[in-house]
């Protein structure tokens, strides 16, 4: 196989390859090796059946989930279709090794900031579809790292690290359990990206909005938010009531917490399981997002048991915050609220272009005879209500851009400016129709 790949002579490549694999599973072996030139490598090698074992295991998971599909009871405890979808793009994914080589050079752009943590170099001229060759990492398990200020500080670098992975990158490492963090040369080391987890910006905004509406006790907005996250929020056969009460008890273990002692990892564990009860089905992505937090919380802990992973969930969440607005005043309730009248203007006006025709979905036709005077008020009043909800958000976003260092001086002026335009309007329409 490993010839195969390379196209020339192993012997052209490798000085030396240690037969006993050091690590090997359903997919591939990996070997220690020798370059030519003297460095010390790894060799990730698929196995020759390993596609078709995949797809022989994936047909009977996939006949399973189409009759578990069928079993409400069943469907309470997992959403087996979602998980084998998610797993069958995933395993399928893993068996193309440059996907992999592509994994780590883009999680070494995420790690840059972090002069404690790093991945290991690949060598892509000799990494193919099925054959991966990446720098050695000659350390130890990350429990035997030397004890000192350096693993303390990688270990907040780490959790750090994960926070920024999952809710400013949107790309993290899916399997971050102790046996795949290395100790060397001072550093961690990530290793295995055949599983990498990626959220989009909109789930990743309302990540962040679910843990405000936590901090701010908004049960109402939480379950709003919740049901967004599984694309769920147009569904009318959900008990709402029951579902609303549900994320309250779980807010209610949170209600004492400040914003800095809310921490991701718990919080999508308990509303994955309020979701699984009530018949809503999370993205597969935001179950491996709580997986993976709640691994990576372990690892930290093998570092440096004394981390408060609370205090540096907090720094990171604050000072994400104040990049994004510099009120004086109170600038996280000036967000929150703010974010919080966007998402609900803009599901507004989904619904109300669905009904009116200019969305697919269910359109309203009601017909009435001598209705003109309301029809005319109504008209009225949604002009009305357009010009006010444009201004006052004009005029939100004009304070926000004001009190923010990153936004050039012109912006504030002209949404200032749009703001007074539209609050005039609204002034001479409702003067010109008293």
């Amino acid at each position: 196989m490993m010839e195969q790949e390379l196209g020339v002579p192993w012997e052209d490549v490798f000085e030396s390859i240690v037969p006993e694999p050091m690590a090997a599973g359903t997919i591939a072996e990996v070997h220690r090796a020798t370059l030519t030139g003297g460095e010390r490598v790894v060799v990730k090698v698929q196995r020759p059946t390993a596609r078709k074992d995949i797809m022989e295991d994936l047909g009977l998971l996939k006949l399973f989930a189409e009759k578990t599909a069928h079993r409400p009871a069943f469907r309470q405890l997992v959403d087996m279709p979602a998980i084998f979808e998610h797993l069958s793009e995933s395993l399928q994914r893993e068996l193309d090794f440059r996907r992999e080589a592509s994994n780590i050079a883009r999680m070494r752009t995420v790690l840059e900031p972090y002069d404690r943590l790093d991945v290991p170099g690949v060598h892509g001229e000799y990494t193919t579809a099925r054959l991966l060759v990446m720098q050695e990492i000659q350390g130890v398990p990350i429990r035997q790292a030397p004890e000192g200020d350096v693993r303390k500080e990688a270990a907040r670098q780490l959790l750090e690290s994960y926070y920024a992975q999952i809710l400013t990158d949107g790309f993290f490492h899916a399997d971050p359990h102790p046996g795949n963090l290395m100790w060397w040369q001072d550093r961690v080391y990530l290793l295995d990206f055949g599983m990498v987890g990626e959220l989009g910006p909109e789930i990743r905004e309302l990540l962040i909005l679910l843990l405000m509406a936590f901090w701010q006790e908004d049960v109402s907005f939480l379950t709003d938010v919740t049901l967004m996250l599984a694309g769920q929020d147009q569904r009318t056969d959900i008990d709402v009531e029951a579902f609303q009460r549900d994320i309250g008890a779980v807010m209610a273990h949170y209600r004492k917490a400040s914003l800095k002692e809310i921490q991701l990892g718990p919080i999508l564990q308990d509303i994955t399981e309020i979701a699984i009860r009530n018949d809503v089905s999370l993205p597969a992505s935001l179950v491996l997002t709580g997986k993976a937090l709640a691994q990576m919380q372990l690892a930290t802990g093998e570092l440096d048991p004394t981390l408060d992973p609370f205090s540096v969930a907090g720094q990171f969440l604050t000072k994400g915050l104040v990049h994004r607005i510099r009120d004086r005043a109170d600038p996280k309730k000036l967000f929150y609220e703010a974010q919080k009248l966007r998402v609900r203007f803009t599901r507004l006006v989904e619904s109300i272009e669905r009904l009116s025709g200019s969305r697919p979905g269910p359109k309203l036709t009601v017909n009435f005879r001598g209705t003109e005077r309301l029809e005319d008020t109504i008209r009225r009043g949604s002009r009305r209500l357009a010009l006010a909800l444009s201004a006052g958000g004009t005029l939100v976003a004009t304070a926000i851009t004001a009190s923010s260092i990153h936004v050039a001086p012109w912006v504030p002026i002209t949404l200032g400016s749009a703001g007074g335009v539209l609050t005039l309007g609204l002034i001479g329409d409702l003067v010109r129709r008293r």
